[in-house]
């Protein structure tokens, strides 16, 4: 695994590594928030981060024609991780109201909506990022 870990403003190295655009990927990714937490100490975040970049990663794969994609796990202040898929493809991520055909597709933005503490879209002139952030309990 190649990880890029530069720091950040928080003082926290970010985490980050090119995939290919394929549903395999998302083992990595989930090896790559994993590592990203326990270096961190934030081991509790580790399942709702699983979660949510398995999801980011799915609908990256399944929704562009991407042939990479690139995952990166960030800290943006002390409190919150975001993670967040990069892809080559312009086209914004539709979210699905919960009254939709959700047998099929369109579930995979809802449980981002509901695990993550906020989320969104960053549009680039060549693609787009889209990313969740979790957020740890204050330190005692």
């Amino acid at each position: 695994m190649i990880v890029s870990a530069k720091p950040h403003h928080t003082g926290h190295p970010g985490y980050s590594e090119t995939l290919p655009g394929l549903e395999e990927s998302a083992e990595t990714a989930r090896r790559l928030v994993r590592t990203a937490l326990a270096a961190w100490g934030l081991d509790e975040l580790t399942d709702t981060a699983i979660l949510l970049v398995s999801e980011l990663v799915a609908n990256a794969v399944k929704h562009t024609n991407s042939r990479v994609i690139r995952v990166i796990v960030t800290r943006p202040s002390e409190r919150f991780v975001r993670i967040g898929v990069v892809d080559k493809a312009r086209v914004m991520p539709e979210f699905v109201k919960p009254g939709d055909d959700l047998l099929t597709s369109g579930r995979g933005l809802l449980l981002v909506d509901a695990l993550a503490e906020r989320w969104g879209t960053d549009l680039y002139r060549w693609g787009k990022q889209v990313w969740a952030e979790v957020m740890s309990e204050p330190a005692e």
